[in-house]
């Protein structure tokens, strides 16, 4: 299928052809029929692409900031390498459109195949969309009408939140896109609306739209001569400019007591007199309204109860498709262009270029929506010439800036297929690293004959059934860890390899700590220690949001067993022996944070009598290092620094070893994987210890919550 992105890298836009994606649970799939170009934001978009690299840092300093602790933390040519890499992967465009239903996900019931609905999404002909970012479209309202309800609902957002009433004197200070639908809402909730722009045919449109007064150059004097000298009694400022003047002319022709609201982007350095002596409130606007950037509304369909909210910003979406079919809002009057899918590069070339006069540029997706299905797309055919044929699901950060690398340094290794849910990730890395092809079925990587391994790099719910799905077709697995996050699917996990018997595939899970060249060069110094070892792994994680999807329970698995598995396979490795007993206290008390398990200890005893703690901590700060591992026994002592420094004591005598770069082992965990696969010989890490780290884990988060410790048995 077609789909239109950004090189933010090189600053080019183009149409690329990407697989279609598959309909995911929760969300609509949907064959875009139209979709709006919000000239605004995405020229913005198209502008920053285009700065040199100094440039893009002085607009995100907040990137800049998290460069400099990763180069502190990471090293610097690990931390280029990185940055490139992001910068190299394209952005999608678009966010306002309009189709027909061609599959709901599971869990869906209010929509059903062959529906119209609107979406907030992307310039592509196929897109899968959360059910709360879809609205049914009246018969009446025409797809490229309906391609502008998106953006309908930011105007509608920033008019709920103004509490415009009946009569009132409102000032809309910018009349692109957003701001003339704004006067379009607000005439039909009676307002006298007065506009200003600096473009002339911008105010002339805002006329037609039902402003009473629109043009450019409007002063303080001029609004208060409008309004009998009481001012505007809200003003909205939907211009999209760095400069301050939007915010100055607001907070100047405001009434005492009135309202001001920020929809669109502008300067923010706020005089306070203005506010102050006026008593005039300030208030920024978020997007589509309540809901918006919310995983649990927006990723996992629950929605908010219309008692206690009433406009969510799927209900807000409804409401502008509804006013286009009873009259009360035309957006027809503001398409000023179309273009069909595959001209899109002309569009945003009217748009850089100001050529000619434009507001609503609408794109047209005319092929049959059979025709766009596509779920895979090949790069090329090449001989595998003796090497292993591989697929990779997942084309996210860790697997494009980590483990792809890693892969593709292994020379008997053939990069067969790269799959992700969206396509475009795939489709763009796939075509840089070589492989044949990339897709979006999962499924369909598990049943290509022709691929005898798999590595899987998805979110932490989906590790379980890949590694089913590999071992009952025959194929070998490299699954990112956790293995799985519940004791329900390890066990399908074990019955499945002792169903397959020998002939069972290798199983490898991606415990990259215990292969870096400090945690070897550990073992080693310890090999000659008989007695039990006590180990102490220190992880300073760092703060996640609680509603990150890695914190979710049915999805991430939570820290400890998404994270912390780390540590206690680490701690395996260096007392070479499983653990066979856990215990897990967190942090409490009235003044705790809503997510405790990620500030807590985890005491361990293992088979051969060594004991050990894991302190998986997320109260600390980035700038400190991330971790540390003590190993003392046998009159001898261990310390790792962070996987750049060893230092080893015995004897009376202390030496140290220092790496210039941070290597936690990744490269050479998936070269001992690749070796297995070309030697058939055993898995790097005995199916024993994947286990018992494994469950270790899961217990440890179970010992949190019962307060007491588990035997692994």
């Amino acid at each position: 299928m077609q789909q239109v992105v950004q090189d933010v890298g090189k600053g080019r836009l183009s149409v690329k052809n990407v697989p279609a994606p598959v309909v995911r649970a929760g969300e609509l799939l949907i064959a875009n029929a139209c979709s709006l170009v919000s000239a605004g934001t995405e020229k913005m978009i198209v502008d920053l692409s285009k700065k040199s690299l100094i440039g893009k840092a002085r607009e995100r300093p907040d990137h800049v900031r998290r460069i400099v602790e990763k180069i502190r933390n990471e090293g610097l040519v690990n931390t280029i390498r990185q940055v490139r890499e992001k910068l190299d992967m394209p952005m999608t465009m678009g966010y306002s459109s309009a189709g027909i239903v061609l599959a709901c996900g599971h869990g869906v019931q209010e929509f059903k195949p062959g529906d119209r609905v609107a979406s907030n999404g992307p310039h592509a002909e196929v897109v899968s969309i959360p059910r709360n970012l879809c609205a049914r479209i009246p018969d009446s309202v025409p797809f490229e009408q309906a391609a502008f309800t998106v953006v309908g609902a930011i105007a509608l957002q920033g008019v709920r939140l103004s509490r415009a009433a009946l009569g009132e004197s409102v000032l809309v200070v910018g009349l692109g896109l957003v701001g003339q639908i704004t006067v379009g809402l607000l005439k039909a909730a009676g307002c006298r609306v007065i506009g200003t722009d600096l473009d002339s045919t911008k105010c002339d449109q805002a006329r037609q739209m039902g402003a009473e007064v629109a043009r450019p150059g409007l002063r303080v004097a001029d609004i208060e001569s409008l309004t009998g000298g009481l001012g505007a009694d809200v003003v909205l400022i939907t211009a999209a400019t760095k400069s301050n003047g939007p915010i100055d002319l607001a907070s100047a022709a405001v009434r005492k007591k009135g309202r001001v609201v920020l929809v669109g982007v502008v300067g923010l350095e706020l005089d306070r007199r203005p506010f102050y002596f006026k008593e005039a409130e300030f208030v920024v606007s978020c997007s589509y309204g309540p809901g918006r950037y919310d995983p649990e509304y927006e990723e996992r369909g629950h929605d908010y109860p219309a008692a206690y909210v009433r406009w969510t910003e799927q209900r807000n979406l409804q409401a502008v498709l509804e006013l286009m079919a009873n009259g009360g809002l035309d957006v027809a009057p503001l398409i000023s262009h179309r273009f069909p899918i595959d001209r899109a590069e002309s569009a945003y070339e009217l748009i850089e270029s100001g050529a000619e006069p434009y507001l609503g540029i609408v794109l047209t997706y005319d092929r049959d929506p059979a025709e766009r299905l596509n779920r895979k797309i090949d790069f090329r055919t090449s001989p595998v010439a003796g090497k292993i044929p591989v697929g990779v699901l997942g084309a996210g950060n860790f697997a494009r800036l980590t483990l792809l690398p890693a892969i593709e340094r292994c020379d008997n290794i053939h990069l067969m297929t790269l799959c992700s849910a969206g396509g475009l990730s795939a489709a763009h890395s796939g075509a840089k690293l070589g492989f044949d092809g990339a897709a979006t079925d999962d499924q369909s990587v598990f049943a290509d004959p022709s691929i005898k391994a798999v590595f899987s790099a998805t979110r932490h719910n989906q590790h379980a059934q890949h590694v089913l799905a590999a071992i009952r077709s025959g194929k070998s697995i490299f699954v990112e860890k956790p293995l799985c996050i519940s004791e329900n699917e390890l066990a399908e996990i074990e019955q499945a390899l002792d169903d397959a018997g020998p002939s069972a595939p290798l199983v490898m899970v991606g415990f990259n700590r215990r292969f870096s060249p400090a945690a070897i060069r550990a073992r080693e110094f310890l090999a000659a220690v008989a007695s039990p070892l006590t180990v102490s792994v220190r992880f300073n994680a760092g703060p996640i949001p609680a509603d990150d999807w890695y914190q979710q329970p049915d999805i991430g698995g939570g820290r400890i067993i998404g994270e912390a598995c780390h540590a206690i396979d680490l701690a395996t490795f260096l007392v070479d022996s499983p653990p066979v007993r856990v215990f897990a206290e967190s942090i409490g008390g009235p003044h705790a944070p809503s997510v405790t398990d990620d500030q807590c200890f985890i005491t361990l005893r293992h088979a051969n009598g060594s004991i050990s703690s894991v302190a998986y901590l997320a109260g600390g700060d980035k700038a400190f290092p991330k971790e540390r591992i003590e190993v003392i026994g046998g009159g001898r002592v261990v310390v790792i620094d962070d996987f750049r420094a060893l230092t080893t004591c015995a004897d009376g005598k202390t030496s140290q070893q220092k790496w210039r770069q941070q290597d936690k082992g990744h490269s050479a965990e998936v070269a001992a994987f690749a070796r297995a696969l070309g030697s058939g010989g055993p898995a790097p890490i005995a199916w024993q210890e994947l286990h018992a780290v494994t469950l270790a884990s899961i217990l440890a988060v179970r010992s949190l919550r019962e307060g007491l410790p588990f035997d692994l048995s």
